[in-house]
């Protein structure tokens, strides 16, 4: 384990959003505030501090993470994506954050680049899940505005539109929650 004196200034290497970026920091300045004020990406907004918001979340390589609870010295060589980086190589927003727009699934917005992070890994990881399943990701995040119906509506819509679905179809009777179209109705529309 490498260990830092208290007031050196360490330069971090890392990949943000595909490019490789560096800069200069305190051993104890925490991930956040090095994203932020060092490399300019101010889309990770910071919140409580604590871990319990969300707000601040990124994928620290491919996984959803809190950056106020992780120092920059550790994001050394790691690749980080952060809310800028969602629509890279694409005019236009993700199909993600257009979802987010169409549904208005914010208000004040502050809590909304940490949680299409967490929707962005946890689509990577369960590309079809249920309304129920959703709210329980979303659990993890605090926000004050919306109410999480819009945001969870905008998640249904990206995991439906990305499988093929019709969006906004009926549910399948037999998986109650469940986004997009059952076997019954896929084969009535194939059928008509």
């Amino acid at each position: 384990m490498k260990t830092y004196q208290k007031n050196d200034v360490v330069r971090i290497e890392l990949v943000l959003n595909g490019q490789r970026r560096s800069g200069t920091c305190e051993p104890r300045t925490l991930l956040s505030d090095f994203l932020r004020h060092e490399l300019g990406a101010t889309g990770t907004h910071v919140g409580c501090e604590h871990g319990v918001c969300g707000a601040c979340t990124v994928t620290i390589d491919g996984v959803a993470s809190r950056t106020c609870l992780s120092l920059a010295v550790q994001a050394e060589g790691r690749s980080i994506e952060t809310v800028e980086g969602l629509n890279r190589g694409q005019d236009g927003l993700a199909d993600l954050q257009e979802a987010f727009r169409r549904n208005h699934a914010l208000q004040c917005g502050f809590c909304t680049a940490g949680i299409m992070m967490s929707c962005a890994d946890y689509l990577a990881r369960k590309p079809d899940p249920s309304e129920q399943e959703v709210r329980e990701m979303l659990s993890g995040h605090l926000c004050r505005c919306t109410g999480y119906t819009n945001i969870v509506k905008a998640v249904l819509e990206t995991a439906a539109a990305r499988l093929g679905r019709p969006v906004g179809a009926t549910p399948e009777a037999d998986k109650p929650g469940h986004a997009g179209v059952g076997a019954a109705e896929q084969a009535r529309l194939v059928n008509a």
